[in-house]
């Protein structure tokens, strides 16, 4: 056991990938990132930089597998609101603008905004207010923004709890709106305002099918309206979706039903996608959408032209709680959102998360590198080659920071191996390491303690401490588990 410790104490790291297998459904899910708060919306430019937002405010970069600290952190409002969605501009290689959806508080006001922002590397400023005036409340803030293949600029909204809302065109609660990426009002909108829908209660979701078929997600009622049958509809421009007056299969006149809903059950659907990856085959052309209450990810196959589902299935149902969005990376994998930090979860160790899914053969990573058999070249980091050439540099993260004091304590005696063992026995059960020699009595030598204070305390770096890490695996100390 003694081994297992001084192997976290020495390196520093752990490694960043672990996979799930799902041999019904032919994939993996891999962990990208962790222990964020609430991540609610995720982009990618054409440089494979990953933004992402965490509805407590802060927007986040991943750049070369690494998660930075945020870019950008904005004073939010709402209870269900804050910064909610993100989206990368189709030209972003000529102009860097990426755009945000946020909540906030004025007075006694609650709104909701879209913000234009000029990202240049390291830093971002904002250009230019799109839209404000959002109604905006604790609950039914909408927030998904999304570049349509018209190039025009999709939000959707919610309405605030204030149910009329949805059928008042002079508000822009309750819709799904559409306007140019400069924020002005493009020429074919149905009612020559940002309004391209109307009677939305909750819509969190939206994309397009390979047609141009826009389907977007949205909340069914929770309330006096009854409860459940959230709803999967087919936009149509100048279209009225019905809330408050007709939920489910009700019906009236110049309204419009949903291709699909959940009758009895409750989904909490939120962000949604078509699949059109090369990746994952068997899933191509099926619409996915993320689910909170549902606590599943619901993969749906439609035949749009005869406005008929053709079939849909949940799928990771419990496996990974809250899902908040799903998008195809430029990778062609799917992607996940976790939401269990947001009151309403059962968060688990490392909650939130970023999600990826691939094909259970493929090779994305060291790991799956290694565990094919190919190489490895013993550099620092290690370095796996594929049959194909391409290579793979072992991925580590920094541990937490209550490791590093306890190395100090730890080495100068104030702790007891046994203590410190029993403080880090979490990473030993998630199967990071394993003692190489279990039944050693090989006493670990004083200058390891000293060098593990050292490194403590940033007197020496890993590169220079990893000779250390060597000769206690070659005294059989410990060993990486694989």
């Amino acid at each position: 056991m003694k081994g297992i410790i001084i192997s976290l104490i020495i390196l520093g790291v752990i490694p960043a990938v672990y996979a799930q297998e799902f041999p019904e459904y032919g994939v993996k899910v891999e962990t990208v990132a962790d222990n964020l708060t609430i991540p609610w919306s995720i982009d990618w430019t054409p440089d494979d930089r990953v933004f992402f937002t965490e509805r407590n405010g802060n927007l986040r970069v991943i750049e070369g597998g690494v998660l930075k600290e945020p870019l950008l952190t904005i004073g939010v409002g709402g209870v269900e609101g804050g910064l909610l969605g993100v989206a990368v501009d189709p030209n972003f290689e000529e102009n860097n603008y990426i755009y945000l959806y946020y909540t906030y508080n004025e007075f006694l006001t609650t709104t909701n905004k879209v913000v234009r922002y000029v990202v240049s590397e390291d830093k971002i400023t904002e250009d230019k207010v799109l839209i404000d005036g959002i109604p905006g409340g604790p609950f039914h803030d909408g927030g998904r923004i999304k570049f349509g293949p018209d190039g025009k600029l999709y939000i959707t909204t919610g309405e605030a709890g204030i149910p009329d809302l949805s059928q008042d065109l002079n508000s822009l609660g309750g819709k799904i709106l559409r306007i140019n990426s400069d924020g002005t009002i493009p020429d074919d909108n149905p009612w020559n305002s940002e309004i391209y829908s109307i009677g939305h209660r909750n819509p969190q979701g939206i994309d397009w099918d390979s047609n141009g078929n826009l389907v977007a997600t949205e909340h069914g009622p929770s309330g006096w309206r009854g409860a459940a049958h959230d709803e999967i509809n087919v936009i149509m421009p100048g279209s009225n979706y019905g809330w408050p007056d007709i939920i489910g299969d009700e019906t009236k006149p110049g309204l419009q039903n949903p291709i699909l809903h959940t009758g009895d059950d409750t989904w909490a659907p939120s962000g949604a996608v078509f699949y059109y990856g090369d990746k994952i085959p068997q899933w191509n052309g099926k619409y996915f959408v993320a689910t909170l209450r549902g606590n599943h990810l619901h993969m749906i196959e439609f035949d749009i032209e005869n406005n008929k589902v053709v079939s849909d299935e949940k799928i990771f149902q419990g496996n990974f709680g809250r899902l908040r969005d799903v998008a195809t990376g430029p990778d062609g994998y799917l992607y996940i959102l976790t939401s269990n930090q947001d009151g309403r979860g059962s968060p688990q160790i490392n909650d939130d998360r970023i999600l990826r899914i691939t094909p259970l053969n493929a090779i994305n990573s060291f790991e799956d590198c290694f565990a094919a058999g190919f190489p490895i070249m013993e550099s620092y980091p290690r370095q796996c080659r594929t049959g194909d050439g391409e290579n793979f540099v072992e991925d580590i993260i920094i541990i937490p920071q209550w490791i590093q004091d306890s190395a100090i304590l730890w080495s100068d005696d104030v702790i007891s191996d046994e203590t410190f063992v029993d403080g880090l026995q979490e990473l030993v059960n998630y199967g990071v390491l394993e003692n190489a020699n279990p039944d050693s009595e090989n006493k670990i030598p004083k200058w390891i303690k000293n060098s593990a204070k050292w490194w403590a305390t940033g007197q020496i770096d890993n590169q220079t401490f990893v000779q250390s890490i060597q000769w206690m695996m070659d005294k059989e100390f410990l060993r990486v588990q694989r």
